[in-house]
């Protein structure tokens, strides 16, 4: 027994040593560095948005005990992205965790790099849930919570499996109390955008929105139960060039039904700017079509604000995992 702690204690022990060779310190905020991770060998570094707080005089500090400038290049809020780009060519990316392999229970480790040694937490992922929106409105592909101990400077580090595989990045600012890793595929999108664009793209009606009750006839009719009630129509919008009007109730977008705002969100996704949809509203008592042409927005959306239904937070659209707040 003795000597099959010993093996796991040091599997555990190379683990963190395999993750850390792709840590690093980032030193943008006032007395407290946080960790990020190695995107690329040239220098491209992930970390939180949310530990940011300068965009001038960052520098990163390296595995091998270097310390480089770095310049931002981007962020997202809403997932709690940010992307540097480090002066230094010869970094080390890390090995990703097959995401299919997940499981609840399996054993963790929250590593990061807040000074010049690696720190390390031990722990369980604690649950595993599909796609979810932040409250900032950003699509989430799954949503990991573990029971690590997140301690300060964690935020941008690793949670990593006993392999020493990345599963993701490490927030603390995503959901109040929760110990949450944005997924390796969150990451490789929301980068991706960030370094050819600049921003995530996201589509855009120009609406305000808050869903309601249809109807009994109408809602046996169209098969779902709620729709989202125009509140404003934004001026020579993609909405307001389609002649949707204040009252109108969107019952469908592009095939698909629209029940909540969240169905809304789901629809226009960066893929969708500049597509020609049918959109489909009540009017008046009857259900009618228009064709629309979906915009783009670069600040947060008005479909992302308005609504007292949406909250966002966990995967069931509420403030935690099971959807209560």
């Amino acid at each position: 027994m003795a000597n099959m702690l010993e093996q796991v204690s040091n599997d555990l022990a190379a683990a963190v040593e395999r993750a850390g060779a792709s840590l690093v310190r980032v030193d943008a905020r006032r007395r407290f560095p946080a960790s990020g991770i190695v995107w690329s060998s040239d220098g491209v570094i992930v970390t939180a948005h949310h530990v940011i707080k300068r965009e001038e005089g960052i520098t990163i500090g390296l595995a091998d005990g270097r310390v480089v400038a770095a310049a931002l290049v981007a962020r997202d809020p809403s997932t709690d992205v940010a992307v540097l780009r480090a002066e230094a060519s010869d970094l080390t990316p890390p090995a990703w965790a097959d995401d299919a392999a997940l499981r609840v229970g399996q054993l963790a480790l929250a590593v990061g790099r807040p000074d010049e040694s690696l720190q390390a937490s031990l722990g369980v992922i604690s649950v595993l849930e599909g796609a979810w929106r932040s409250p900032a409105g950003g699509q989430i592909e799954r949503y990991v919570q573990s029971d690590l101990t997140m301690y300060p400077g964690f935020s941008g580090g690793a949670l990593v499996n006993a392999a020493g595989e990345m599963i993701g990045m490490n927030t603390s600012a995503l959901l109040r109390g929760a110990s949450l890793t944005i997924p390796a595929a969150t990451l490789r999108r929301v980068v991706e955008s960030l370094l050819s664009h600049g921003r995530v793209r996201r589509g855009y009606l120009g609406i305000g929105s808050q869903p309601v009750r249809l109807p009994d006839a109408l809602a046996n009719e169209l098969g779902q139960e709620t729709g989202l009630l125009l509140v404003s129509v934004e001026p020579d919008s993609p909405a307001g060039r389609a002649g949707l009007l204040l009252g109108d109730t969107i019952v469908g977008l592009a095939g698909e039904r629209v029940r909540h705002l969240d169905d809304l969100q789901a629809l226009l996704g960066g893929d969708r700017v500049g597509q020609t949809v049918t959109v489909r509203f009540v009017r008046g008592g009857s259900v009618e079509e228009r064709e629309i042409t979906i915009g783009e927005r670069t600040e947060e959306p008005r479909e992302h604000r308005r609504g007292g239904h949406h909250g966002g937070g966990g995967p069931h659209g509420g403030w935690g995992p099971r959807g209560g707040r």
